[in-house]
């Protein structure tokens, strides 16, 4: 009975031993597709400006392919507005080619409008969605590009235009 329980005890060792390896060395291959970085963004108008930095996380599925999340940080300021906008985005990069990169993403932000004028003062909070899709050329973990807001609307986007350059830095 007792030789039972050891060579039981003894297998179940081996086995939790074995499993624990090979999570961990799925873990370990998960982390080492994550990569760490994000975009800027500047934009300039007729009497207005707009910037904005977004830190990110993607996970690399393979040389061509990749997809993650990002938070949003943006400031803008046009003539008599100031807008202040933070949220976050799911995004999708992909490279038919090492140099090309396709890009899209979908962005959720709260904005915090404010109007002053010599005979108005109006504030206003909503939520504003973005769907981005872009174009760049990459070379080692930079791309630049352009990138377009197919849901554009001038009276409530933070942006000055649909169309946008951008900078994407990823490690």
């Amino acid at each position: 009975m007792l030789l039972k329980k050891t060579i039981l005890l003894s297998f179940l060792a081996l086995l939790s031993t074995s499993i624990f390896s090979q999570n961990s060395a799925a873990n370990e291959n998960f982390w080492s597709n994550v990569r760490y970085g994000g975009n800027l963004g500047l934009g300039f108008s007729n009497g207005g400006f707009n910037a904005s930095i977004s830190p990110s996380a993607l996970y690399q599925f393979n040389e061509q392919f990749a997809t993650g999340t990002s938070l949003s940080f943006n400031y803008a300021k046009y003539d008599d507005q100031k807008l202040v906008a933070y949220g976050g985005s799911i995004l999708s990069l992909f490279n038919p080619i090492p140099q090309l990169q396709i890009s899209a993403e979908f962005e959720q932000l709260r904005i915090n409008r404010t109007i002053d004028t010599p005979t108005t003062y109006w504030k206003d909070n909503y939520w504003s969605p973005a769907l981005f899709v872009g174009l760049g050329y990459s070379t080692y973990n930079v791309t630049f590009g352009v990138r377009y807001d197919l849901l554009f609307d001038n009276n409530k986007s933070i942006y000055a235009d649909a169309l946008m350059p951008f900078v994407r830095v990823y490690f």
